[in-house]
Protein backbone atom coordinates (compact mmCIF):
# COMPACT_ATOMS: atom_id res chain seq x y z
CA UNK A 1 0.00 0.00 0.00
CA UNK A 2 0.96 3.34 -0.70
CA UNK A 3 2.98 5.27 2.01
CA UNK A 4 1.35 8.40 1.49
CA UNK A 5 -2.23 6.56 1.85
CA UNK A 6 -1.47 4.14 5.23
CA UNK A 7 -0.14 7.39 7.26
CA UNK A 8 -3.60 9.07 5.89
CA UNK A 9 -5.36 5.95 7.25
CA UNK A 10 -3.24 5.98 10.41
CA UNK A 11 -3.62 9.33 11.14
CA UNK A 12 -7.64 9.16 10.89
CA UNK A 13 -7.28 6.47 13.62
CA UNK A 14 -4.98 8.30 15.84
CA UNK A 15 -7.39 11.52 15.90
CA UNK A 16 -10.35 9.90 16.55
CA UNK A 17 -8.85 7.77 19.14
CA UNK A 18 -7.51 10.62 20.80
CA UNK A 19 -10.92 12.63 20.55
CA UNK A 20 -12.60 9.53 22.37
CA UNK A 21 -9.85 9.43 25.00
CA UNK A 22 -9.74 13.07 25.43
CA UNK A 23 -13.76 12.82 25.76
CA UNK A 24 -13.43 10.61 28.29
CA UNK A 25 -10.35 11.73 30.82
CA UNK A 26 -12.21 15.20 30.87
CA UNK A 27 -12.64 18.57 30.52
CA UNK A 28 -9.84 20.34 32.26
CA UNK A 29 -8.21 23.19 30.71
CA UNK A 30 -4.40 23.45 30.40
CA UNK A 31 -4.31 26.18 33.73
CA UNK A 32 -5.72 23.49 35.72
CA UNK A 33 -3.60 20.26 34.50
CA UNK A 34 -1.38 18.93 37.54
CA UNK A 35 2.10 17.41 36.55
CA UNK A 36 0.55 13.98 36.31
CA UNK A 37 -2.21 14.91 34.15
CA UNK A 38 0.21 16.54 32.28
CA UNK A 39 2.62 13.81 31.89
CA UNK A 40 -0.47 11.40 30.35
CA UNK A 41 -0.95 13.73 27.54
CA UNK A 42 2.03 14.26 26.60
CA UNK A 43 2.45 10.24 26.68
CA UNK A 44 -0.80 9.65 24.94
CA UNK A 45 0.23 12.47 22.10
CA UNK A 46 3.58 11.25 21.42
CA UNK A 47 1.90 7.43 21.46
CA UNK A 48 -0.73 8.69 18.73
CA UNK A 49 1.97 10.47 17.24
CA UNK A 50 4.63 7.27 16.36
CA UNK A 51 1.42 5.32 15.81
CA UNK A 52 0.91 7.71 12.96
CA UNK A 53 4.39 7.97 10.96
CA UNK A 54 6.17 4.78 12.41
CA UNK A 55 5.74 2.37 9.31
CA UNK A 56 8.59 0.40 10.82
CA UNK A 57 6.32 -1.38 12.95
CA UNK A 58 2.74 -2.45 12.52
CA UNK A 59 0.05 0.21 13.77
CA UNK A 60 -1.63 -2.58 16.52
CA UNK A 61 0.91 -2.47 19.05
CA UNK A 62 0.81 1.49 19.42
CA UNK A 63 -2.77 1.50 19.27
CA UNK A 64 -2.50 -0.83 22.40
CA UNK A 65 -0.23 0.96 23.93
CA UNK A 66 -2.77 4.48 23.08
CA UNK A 67 -5.38 2.51 24.83
CA UNK A 68 -3.93 1.07 27.41
CA UNK A 69 -2.20 4.70 29.06
CA UNK A 70 -5.46 6.02 28.48
CA UNK A 71 -7.58 3.31 30.10
CA UNK A 72 -4.90 3.70 33.22
CA UNK A 73 -5.44 7.37 33.35
CA UNK A 74 -9.34 7.12 33.40
CA UNK A 75 -8.77 4.14 36.08
CA UNK A 76 -6.33 6.67 38.13
CA UNK A 77 -8.72 9.58 38.36
CA UNK A 78 -11.71 7.55 38.97
CA UNK A 79 -9.65 5.87 42.31
CA UNK A 80 -8.10 9.58 42.93
CA UNK A 81 -11.78 10.62 43.44
CA UNK A 82 -12.69 7.98 45.40
CA UNK A 83 -9.72 7.56 47.88
CA UNK A 84 -8.54 11.18 48.63
CA UNK A 85 -5.12 10.13 49.99
CA UNK A 86 -4.77 8.28 46.28
CA UNK A 87 -5.09 11.78 44.62
CA UNK A 88 -2.99 14.25 46.99
CA UNK A 89 -0.32 11.37 46.42
CA UNK A 90 -0.75 11.80 42.70
CA UNK A 91 -1.39 15.47 42.31
CA UNK A 92 0.18 16.77 45.32
CA UNK A 93 -1.19 19.44 47.90
CA UNK A 94 -1.55 23.19 48.14
CA UNK A 95 1.15 24.76 49.64
CA UNK A 96 0.70 27.70 52.00
CA UNK A 97 3.81 30.28 51.15
CA UNK A 98 3.11 33.43 52.99
CA UNK A 99 1.11 33.28 56.18
CA UNK A 100 0.08 36.36 57.99
CA UNK A 101 2.21 38.54 55.32
CA UNK A 102 4.86 36.32 56.06
CA UNK A 103 7.38 34.41 53.50
CA UNK A 104 7.45 30.99 54.27
CA UNK A 105 11.09 30.13 52.88
CA UNK A 106 11.21 26.60 54.06
CA UNK A 107 7.88 25.50 52.26
CA UNK A 108 9.78 27.39 49.65
CA UNK A 109 12.11 24.81 49.87
CA UNK A 110 10.32 21.98 50.12
CA UNK A 111 8.27 22.57 46.30
CA UNK A 112 11.64 23.80 45.27
CA UNK A 113 10.43 27.44 43.77
CA UNK A 114 12.30 30.76 43.99
CA UNK A 115 10.63 33.49 45.74
CA UNK A 116 10.93 35.31 42.25
CA UNK A 117 8.41 32.63 41.28
CA UNK A 118 6.07 33.11 43.84
CA UNK A 119 6.32 37.06 43.36
CA UNK A 120 5.77 36.99 39.09
CA UNK A 121 2.67 34.50 40.12
CA UNK A 122 1.29 37.54 42.56
CA UNK A 123 2.02 39.69 39.79
CA UNK A 124 -0.01 38.24 37.89
CA UNK A 125 -3.04 38.07 40.35
CA UNK A 126 -2.19 42.10 40.07
CA UNK A 127 -0.78 41.98 43.65
CA UNK A 128 2.69 44.44 43.48
CA UNK A 129 2.53 45.16 47.09
CA UNK A 130 2.96 41.91 49.59
CA UNK A 131 1.83 44.25 52.06
CA UNK A 132 -1.55 43.19 51.03
CA UNK A 133 -1.54 39.99 51.19
CA UNK A 134 -2.69 37.86 54.36
CA UNK A 135 -2.94 34.24 52.94
CA UNK A 136 -1.17 32.95 49.54
CA UNK A 137 -1.75 29.18 48.55
CA UNK A 138 0.21 27.51 45.76
CA UNK A 139 -2.58 25.13 44.31
CA UNK A 140 -1.36 21.56 43.31
CA UNK A 141 -1.98 22.75 39.32
CA UNK A 142 0.86 25.84 39.88
CA UNK A 143 -1.18 28.77 40.56
CA UNK A 144 -1.50 30.72 43.17
CA UNK A 145 -4.96 31.78 45.29
CA UNK A 146 -4.68 35.17 47.55
CA UNK A 147 -6.34 36.05 50.81
CA UNK A 148 -5.79 39.91 51.01
CA UNK A 149 -5.68 41.78 54.09
CA UNK A 150 -9.25 43.34 55.37
CA UNK A 151 -7.99 47.01 54.54
CA UNK A 152 -7.09 45.70 51.04
CA UNK A 153 -10.70 43.82 50.29
CA UNK A 154 -12.88 45.78 47.54
CA UNK A 155 -16.14 47.46 49.32
CA UNK A 156 -19.05 45.20 48.13
CA UNK A 157 -22.84 46.38 47.64
CA UNK A 158 -23.32 43.94 50.99
CA UNK A 159 -20.99 46.11 52.98
CA UNK A 160 -22.60 49.28 52.21
CA UNK A 161 -26.31 47.80 52.73
CA UNK A 162 -26.86 48.71 49.21
CA UNK A 163 -29.60 46.73 47.30
CA UNK A 164 -28.94 45.26 44.08
CA UNK A 165 -30.84 42.83 41.55
CA UNK A 166 -29.96 39.65 40.78
CA UNK A 167 -27.24 38.69 38.37
CA UNK A 168 -27.94 35.65 35.69
CA UNK A 169 -26.42 34.24 33.38
CA UNK A 170 -27.10 34.79 29.37
CA UNK A 171 -28.43 32.27 26.97
CA UNK A 172 -27.81 31.98 23.64
CA UNK A 173 -30.93 32.40 21.24
CA UNK A 174 -28.82 33.51 18.35
CA UNK A 175 -25.81 31.86 17.32
CA UNK A 176 -24.08 32.60 13.84
CA UNK A 177 -27.14 34.10 12.65
CA UNK A 178 -29.06 30.56 13.43
CA UNK A 179 -32.06 31.27 15.71
CA UNK A 180 -31.47 28.14 19.02
CA UNK A 181 -35.42 27.48 19.27
CA UNK A 182 -34.74 25.16 22.31
CA UNK A 183 -33.00 28.14 24.13
CA UNK A 184 -36.14 30.28 22.96
CA UNK A 185 -38.66 28.09 24.65
CA UNK A 186 -36.97 27.97 27.94
CA UNK A 187 -37.88 31.69 28.68
CA UNK A 188 -41.27 30.90 26.82
CA UNK A 189 -40.38 33.12 23.99
CA UNK A 190 -40.83 32.46 20.27
CA UNK A 191 -39.41 33.46 17.18
CA UNK A 192 -42.20 36.20 16.86
CA UNK A 193 -41.32 37.62 19.78
CA UNK A 194 -37.96 37.57 18.70
CA UNK A 195 -38.39 38.60 15.53
CA UNK A 196 -40.14 41.99 17.23
CA UNK A 197 -37.17 42.76 19.54
CA UNK A 198 -34.75 42.13 16.57
CA UNK A 199 -36.31 45.50 14.68
CA UNK A 200 -36.23 47.57 17.85
CA UNK A 201 -32.63 47.27 17.00
CA UNK A 202 -33.09 47.73 13.36
CA UNK A 203 -32.26 44.42 12.16
CA UNK A 204 -34.38 43.03 9.80
CA UNK A 205 -32.90 39.08 10.07
CA UNK A 206 -31.36 36.80 12.29
CA UNK A 207 -28.82 36.54 9.36
CA UNK A 208 -27.69 39.66 10.31
CA UNK A 209 -26.61 38.69 13.75
CA UNK A 210 -23.32 36.99 14.94
CA UNK A 211 -24.77 36.43 18.82
CA UNK A 212 -27.52 37.19 20.95
CA UNK A 213 -28.16 36.44 24.30
CA UNK A 214 -31.15 36.32 26.75
CA UNK A 215 -31.30 35.75 30.65
CA UNK A 216 -34.33 35.55 32.48
CA UNK A 217 -34.11 38.82 34.00
CA UNK A 218 -34.38 39.89 30.47
CA UNK A 219 -31.71 41.29 29.53
CA UNK A 220 -31.02 41.32 26.03
CA UNK A 221 -27.20 41.36 24.08
CA UNK A 222 -26.83 41.67 20.33
CA UNK A 223 -23.79 41.40 18.08
CA UNK A 224 -24.30 42.38 15.04
CA UNK A 225 -22.05 41.02 12.16
CA UNK A 226 -21.58 44.49 11.29
CA UNK A 227 -19.82 46.28 13.82
CA UNK A 228 -19.38 49.96 12.08
CA UNK A 229 -16.65 50.64 15.09
CA UNK A 230 -14.33 53.50 13.23
CA UNK A 231 -10.87 54.51 14.32
CA UNK A 232 -9.96 51.00 16.06
CA UNK A 233 -6.88 51.53 18.15
CA UNK A 234 -4.32 48.68 17.20
CA UNK A 235 -2.91 47.34 20.23
CA UNK A 236 -0.07 45.57 18.83
CA UNK A 237 3.36 46.73 17.97
CA UNK A 238 4.24 43.66 14.93
CA UNK A 239 3.45 45.41 11.53
CA UNK A 240 3.92 42.33 9.28
CA UNK A 241 5.03 40.38 7.63
CA UNK A 242 2.25 37.54 8.28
Amino acid sequence: MNEGLVVALRSVIAFFSLLIFARILGKQQISQLTFFDYVLGITIGSTASTLTTDLSSRAWPHWVGLFIWAVLGYMMEKIAMKWRYVGKYIDGEPTIVIADGKILEGELKKIEYRISDILQLLRNKEIFDLNQVKFAILESNGQISILKKAEYQPLTPKDMNISVSPVDMGTEIIYDGIIVDQNLKQFNKNRKWLMKELKKQGIKDASEVFLATLDSSGNFYIDKYADHIKNLVDIGDYKGPY
